[in-house]
């Protein structure tokens, strides 16, 4: 009795401790993490911490999610209970200036309405009689509100990006000012002389675009300083640009601005200066680049070619010998998703991003910059002379001549990294002159013209360059229709996507920036896919055989009903009834060992199903119950020696 007692009391003091250590360690340490996932998946980056640790005002996160539904998409919830535990780590990152709501919206509640005015997307089920919701919608302490409306698994490589990014924006809600810089006419106004005659024309479709998101701050090229206010500077196609402005744009860059710089070695859309009604009149070049500048950031665009790729070139309409013909044209090139990079926010889900003549990036120089590429050709691209297109280009001769390089090129690239000044010796002296009117430049009361000379950057530069200018104009990558005196601009191409994206990502700080995307939650059984694929292949050569031996049967009946003289046709000779039989004999052999094939696939899989399930399951409580034995056993042999 008293053993009894004593075991009985034991186990209920185990208990005890057990639940008040269980108690104690919640408390204690709420705060401790351990990530033991393959890719980190619940750590987050640098840049995200130091935006929360940035939060100067409080943020309200309300997550909706429709939980009991989600019970029954297997797809979406595990992704959910990713989200949810993602959202918790900002919470605890930011402390008390992030609050973190989970909401749970009822079929014809409160909660749902609170969500629908929010702006969220509900997705109906069971025949549209009730709504999923599964996004988030944020809040600040001036009412600000960003949303997403819902969580797309396609963008779950990127749910990092976007949650810092909504944080982000609603710590700096004012508006962004783009400063433009751009010798064609891309908002409609200067930039052709002959344009400017005429009264100038419609802004490009991209304008429209970018003005959703910016304010657009036209600086013209006679500037000697990029605005304060300015939180991006866009430059297209600079020509001709003098040392002033290039001094400017060089120390914006410098202080920690960002820039997308569009460049060309043939910009289709530029007339060259000249009558665009008579283009034999010739006119000064049509390409553009800023050696000065790109050589101190460690590159350069490879001058007088451009980039062309036969495998994947536009088909254009041409006249010749008095007939219409449809050939490729390899400098206009249809990117797709295979070219961009996987691992950058702006490109990474670009479906295809049409460009015209553009030219080739590539580094040069010891300046220790990176050069990551955005978008790139493929091994069967080839480097044209810009001589060849500047007027009546030679399609036929290109074609023949055509020889693929064996390597692929960067049209477009971020430069990232710390770098000197191209202007080592200071600011360079505005050159002056009498009685032309375009001699006094403009100059913001805000400006950089009262800040100190900077010889090198005190952080990376971030930069996006573009060697194309052509991907900007409308009939590369949009219809643009009339529609009672509105211009309507239906997308054939995601140029647009790609310039917004940049822009977006490149008025972010840099902590921002430096959130990259991540790998999927999700993780496949690669062994079973492996499996599966070797009995495919399997399956596949048994197939390809039995039609080897059809096709080889067929032929020698042919051959034997050749040979059967007249009048008897629609008897069969012992020879081909022989045939015949061996032939069913041959494809039921085939068939059982096909259905072998599929057989032992499922025997694989089953069998490694099991194993997996064993060790999850059931082995460490056998270890367990081993060690248990044994440490019982170790007793008893001590009190019995």
């Amino acid at each position: 009795m008293n053993k009894r007692l004593l075991t009985g009391t034991g186990i209920a003091l185990a208990a005890v401790l057990f639940g008040a250590f269980n108690m104690m360690s919640s408390a204690a340490l709420r705060s401790a993490r351990f990530d033991l996932t393959d890719h980190k998946l619940y750590t987050l980056s640098d840049g995200t911490k130091n935006v929360l640790s940035n939060l100067t005002e409080p943020i309200t996160l309300r997550f909706y999610l429709s939980k009991k539904l989600a019970n029954g998409l297997p797809g979406i919830k595990g992704y959910a209970t990713r989200v949810q535990e993602m959202l918790e780590e900002y919470a605890q990152v930011a402390g008390s200036q992030l609050v973190l709501q989970v909401m749970d919206p009822e079929p014809f509640s409160e909660e749902e309405d609170r969500a629908v005015a929010y702006g969220l997307q509900g997705v109906p089920l069971d025949n549209g009689s009730t709504q999923f919701y599964f996004g988030l919608a944020g809040t600040s302490s001036t009412d600000e509100l960003e949303v997403m409306p819902f969580f797309q698994p396609e963008r779950e490589e990127f749910l990092e990006y976007d949650l810092t990014k909504l944080i982000h924006t609603l710590a700096n809600p004012n508006k962004k000012i783009l400063g433009l810089i751009s010798s064609l006419p891309i908002d409609g106004g200067g930039g052709m002389s002959m344009m400017q005659q005429r009264g100038g024309s419609s802004p490009w479709l991209i304008v429209t675009h970018i003005e959703q998101m910016f304010e657009i701050k036209k600086i013209e090229p006679t500037a000697t300083a990029i605005p304060g206010d300015v939180s991006v500077l866009m430059v297209v196609h600079p020509k001709t640009l003098g040392d002033p402005i290039l001094y400017a744009i060089d120390q914006f860059v410098l202080q920690g601005g960002h820039a997308m710089i569009f460049v060309d070695p043939l910009a289709e859309s530029d007339s060259g200066g000249g009558n665009p009604m008579n283009p034999m009149g010739g006119g000064s070049p049509r390409n553009s680049d800023l050696p000065k500048l790109f050589d101190a950031w460690g590159f350069e665009m490879v001058k007088g070619k451009v980039l062309g790729d036969l495998p994947l070139a536009k088909k254009v309409q041409i006249q010749q010998q008095a007939r219409m013909q449809v050939v490729d044209y390899p400098v206009w090139v249809d990117f797709r998703a295979e070219h961009f990079s996987a691992d950058d926010i702006v490109t990474a889900q670009v479906p295809t991003i049409t460009m015209a003549s553009a030219g080739i990036l590539q580094k040069k120089g010891d300046v220790g910059t990176d050069l990551a590429p955005l978008i790139q050709s493929d091994e069967a691209a080839m480097k044209i002379d810009s001589s060849r297109l500047s007027f009546m280009p030679d399609l036929a001769g290109i074609l023949s001549s055509y020889k693929p390089e064996g390597e692929k090129m960067m049209v477009a690239a971020r430069v990232t990294g710390k770098v000197k000044t191209a202007f080592p010796n200071g600011k360079p002296k505005v050159p002056e002159k009498e009685g032309d009117a375009n001699a006094s430049p403009s100059i913001d009361s805000d400006d950089q013209s009262t800040k100190p000379h900077v010889a090198e950057s005190k952080e990376p530069i971030n930069v996006i360059v573009v060697a194309d200018t052509d991907i900007l104009q409308d009939k590369f990558w949009a219809q643009v229709q009339n529609f009672f005196g509105q211009r309507i601009g239906i997308p054939t191409s995601g140029n647009g996507t790609f310039v917004t994206n940049a822009l977006d990502n490149l008025t972010g700080s840099n902590d921002l920036i430096s959130v990259r995307s991540r790998a999927g939650y999700s993780r496949p059984f690669t062994l079973l896919r492996t499996l599966q694929q070797e009995a495919e292949q399997q399956f596949r050569q048994k197939e390809q055989a039995l039609q080897e031996r059809l096709k080889g049967t067929e032929k020698k009946l042919q051959e034997l009903q050749s040979q059967k003289p007249e009048g008897s046709s629609m008897i069969m000779s012992a020879e081909q009834q022989k045939a015949m039989g061996t032939f069913r004999q041959d494809l039921v052999q085939v068939r059982k060992e096909l259905r072998s094939v599929q057989h032992e696939l499922g025997k694989n899989i089953e069998s490694v199903e099991s194993w997996v399930k064993f060790i999850n399951i059931g082995l460490i409580p056998i270890f367990i119950g081993i060690v248990g034995v044994w440490m019982s056993s170790s007793r008893s042999r001590k009190k019995s020696a």
